[in-house]
C-alpha cells in the first residue's frame, strides 16, 4: 500500500464510506439536442508591473491562449494616460488609442493603434473577444489651468463642505491639441467636471468639489438645482462620487454625450467585443444604465453583441445586486464577496492552533458561498481568484493562500455557475515588488483545460463536511465525459459519489496528479474519490485527456512571457 493510502486509510477509518451507501442521485445523459456551447473563459491580460509593449506579447501568445480554452480577454486601459509609462487608469484622452503625439508619445504604454489592430484581428480569427477597460469615472493631466468656483469638502464625508466658495485654478481644460478635433470636438472645461485634487493657484492638494458661480451677492442655486457630487453613487465616505483626479460630471450633457458616442464608437468602429468599467461604484447608476443601453443599441445595430463588466467592488451583495438589477441589460459585476470568502477560508485553514488562541472555525459547507453574487445571480457574476487590485501592495489586496488557489479556481472554473476571470499573474507569474511564480504550482494551465473539455452538463454537490466539498458535473449528449471533483482544506479525504450508469466499470484518474492510484467505478457507475490533504482533486476518465494539448499545458516554460 502506498503512503497516500496509508494517510487516507488513517483519516478515514473510523467513518470509511462504503461505495454500498452512495446516494444514486444526479442525471442521467441526456438525449442528443442542440450543440453544447463552449465553456466560457474570461482573462485578465495584464498585471499592474506588465512591461511596455503589450499589444504585440499579448498577441503572441493568443494561440496559447485559444488552446487552453480562453474565450474573452480583458486589455488593460488602451487610451491615452497621463505620461508614456502610464499604465491607462491615469486618462488623458478616450479617443486616443495610441494614435496621435500627446502627452510626451504617440504610442500609449501598451503600443500603437496599428499594433492594437493586428492584436485584435489575430484574436478575432481565434474566436477570442476583447474586452476594453474602460476608465469613464475621472480624467487626469489638463493642458491648461482654468479658473472655477469650488468648495473643499471633507475626506471622510464628502457630503460635509469644510471651507466657504472660492475661485480656484485647476488643470482642467482639456484641449487635446495633438488629435484635434478628429473623432470628437468637444474641448472639456470646469463644466464637465464636478471635483479635482490640486489647486495650482494655491499649490495645495484636497477634495474640491466644483461649484456653480454665486450670484452678485454670494447665493448659490438651491440644492436640487446646483452642481454636485451625484446622488446615485456608493454611499461609502458619505457620498463616493468623487476618487481621483478630476471627476467627470456626468449631469452635464456634453460630457455624458461625448462618452456615449466613445461606447458606440469602441463597438463599431475600434471593434470591441466588451467593457469592464473601471471603478464604477464612483459613477452615477443612472449614467452606467444609460450607457450601457446605448452600447448595446449600437452592437445590436451592427449585427454584434457586446459584454458589459462593472467594477463596482464592495463585501456587501445586497449592493451589488442593486447594482445590477438598476444597470439591467444583462450586466455583469465582480463577485468581490466570493473572493473575500476565499481569503478568509484560507487564512483560517492556513492557522495552527494553540493554547492561547482557539482553532478557527471552518465550514466548507456554508463558508464559501454565504452572501456572494454568484449564488443570487449567476446570470451576472464574474467570479474570480485575484486581479492587479487585490494583488499584494494593492489598494484592495485580498490575499489567498498559494496552497488554496488551485482550490479557488477548481471552486470557479468547474463548477456551472458564474463567468470565470483568470489572472494573468496567477498563469504566468507576477512581477514588480513583490515577484512571485504562477500560481497552483504551475497546474493552472490544466485547470483551464479541465474547463475547456470536461466542466459540462448537471452539477451534483457533495458539500456534506466541514472541511472537505465536492460535486460531479455530469457532461451533455455530446460533451460526454463530465468530471468528479474533490477537495480538502486539512487531511486527506475521500467520498462516495455517483457519476452516472454511463460510467459503470469505467475507470478514473486524477488529472491533477495528485492521487496516483486509479478508481474503477461498480456496476451502478459510483466509485470513492480521495484527494490529498490541502489539495484538490480532479478525476476524469481515463484515456479522455486532449494528449498534445494536456502535455503542452504541463511544460510551465510554455508560459514565460
Amino acid at each position: 500500500m502506498s503512503w497516500l493510502r496509508n494517510r487516507f486509510s488513517k483519516a478515514h477509518r473510523s467513518r470509511k464510506e462504503s461505495s454500498q451507501q452512495i446516494q444514486l442521485r444526479g442525471p442521467e445523459r441526456q438525449e442528443p439536442g442542440s450543440p453544447t456551447p463552449v465553456n466560457a473563459i474570461l482573462f485578465q491580460g495584464f498585471q499592474w508591473y506588465t512591461p511596455g509593449g503589450h499589444w504585440t506579447r499579448l498577441s503572441a501568445a493568443l494561440q496559447t491562449y485559444a488552446d487552453l480554452g480562453i474565450t474573452s480577454i480583458w486589455l488593460p486601459p488602451g487610451c491615452k494616460a497621463n505620461q508614456p509609462d502610464g499604465n491607462g487608469y491615469d486618462c488623458y484622452d478616450l479617443w486616443d488609442l495610441g494614435e496621435f503625439d500627446q502627452k510626451g508619445a504617440r504610442s500609449t504604454k501598451w503600443g500603437s493603434r496599428e499594433e492594437l489592430r493586428d492584436l485584435m484581428d489575430k484574436a478575432k480569427s481565434l474566436g477570442i473577444a476583447i474586452v476594453w477597460d474602460a476608465v469613464l469615472s475621472h480624467k487626469t493631466a489638463g493642458d491648461s489651468t482654468e479658473e472655477c468656483w469650488a468648495v473643499e469638502v471633507d475626506p471622510e464625508d464628502r457630503r460635509v463642505e469644510t471651507t466657504k466658495p472660492r475661485k480656484i485654478e485647476p488643470w482642467i481644460h482639456y484641449s487635446f491639441p495633438g488629435r484635434g478635433d478628429k473623432y470628437s470636438s468637444l474641448k472639456w472645461h470646469w463644466q464637465h467636471f464636478n471635483g479635482t485634487d490640486w489647486d495650482q493657484r494655491a499649490e495645495r492638494h484636497a477634495i474640491y468639489k466644483i461649484i456653480d458661480p454665486p450670484d452678485a451677492k454670494g447665493r448659490r442655486p438651491s440644492k436640487q438645482h446646483r452642481k454636485d457630487w451625484a446622488p446615485d453613487v456608493d454611499d461609502e465616505l458619505g457620498n463616493y462620487d468623487y476618487l481621483m483626479f478630476t471627476n467627470i460630471d456626468y449631469s452635464n450633457a456634453e460630457a455624458r454625450q461625448d462618452v456615449l458616442d466613445w461606447g458606440a464608437w469602441m463597438v463599431t468602429d475600434v471593434g470591441v467585443n466588451g467593457f469592464r468599467l473601471d471603478a464604477f461604484k464612483h459613477v452615477s447608476w443612472h449614467f452606467a444604465r444609460d450607457w450601457t443601453a446605448h452600447v448595446k443599441a449600437a452592437a445590436q445595430a451592427a449585427n454584434k453583441d457586446v459584454f458589459v463588466l462593472g467594477e463596482y467592488w464592495t463585501g456587501d451583495v445586497d449592493k451589488l445586486i442593486k447594482w445590477v438589477d438598476r444597470v439591467g441589460n444583462n450586466a455583469h459585476a465582480y463577485d468581490a464577496p466570493l473572493l473575500n470568502n476565499f481569503s478568509a477560508l484560507s487564512l483560517a485553514a492556513s492557522k495552527r492552533p494553540s493554547t492561547l488562541t482557539p482553532a478557527p472555525v471552518i465550514d466548507m459547507r456554508t463558508q464559501i458561498y454565504k452572501n456572494t453574487l454568484v449564488a443570487a445571480r449567476p446570470a451576472n457574476t464574474v467570479t474570480m481568484v485575484a486581479s492587479h487590485d487585490t494583488a499584494k501592495g494593492q489598494m484592495l489586496e485580498t490575499p489567498v493562500t498559494p496552497w488554496f488557489k488551485p482550490l479557488a479556481y477548481a471552486l470557479i472554473l468547474l463548477r456551472r455557475d458564474g463567468l470565470p476571470c483568470v489572472f494573468y499573474g496567477d498563469l504566468h507569474g507576477m512581477m514588480g515588488p513583490f515577484p512571485a511564480p504562477p500560481a497552483c504550482a504551475g497546474k493552472l494551465p490544466l485547470l483551464l483545460l479541465l474547463r475547456r473539455f470536461f466542466a459540462y452538463g448537471e452539477q451534483t454537490d457533495y458539500f456534506d463536511a466541514r472541511t472537505s466539498a465536492g460535486w460531479v458535473r455530469h457532461g451533455t449528449w455530446d460533451r460526454p465525459d463530465g468530471c468528479v471533483v474533490v477537495m480538502s482544506v486539512m487531511g486527506a479525504t475521500k467520498k462516495g459519489m455517483y457519476v452516472g450508469k454511463w460510467a459503470a466499470g469505467q475507470t478514473f484518474i486524477d488529472a491533477l496528479g495528485k492521487v496516483e492510484e486509479k478508481v474503477v467505478l461498480d456496476e451502478r457507475g459510483c466509485g470513492t474519490f480521495a484527494c490529498a490533504p490541502r489539495s484538490v482533486s480532479v478525476w476524469v476518465r481515463e484515456g479522455s485527456l486532449p494528449a498534445e494539448l494536456w502535455e503542452g499545458a504541463s511544460r510551465p516554460e510554455k508560459f514565460k512571457l
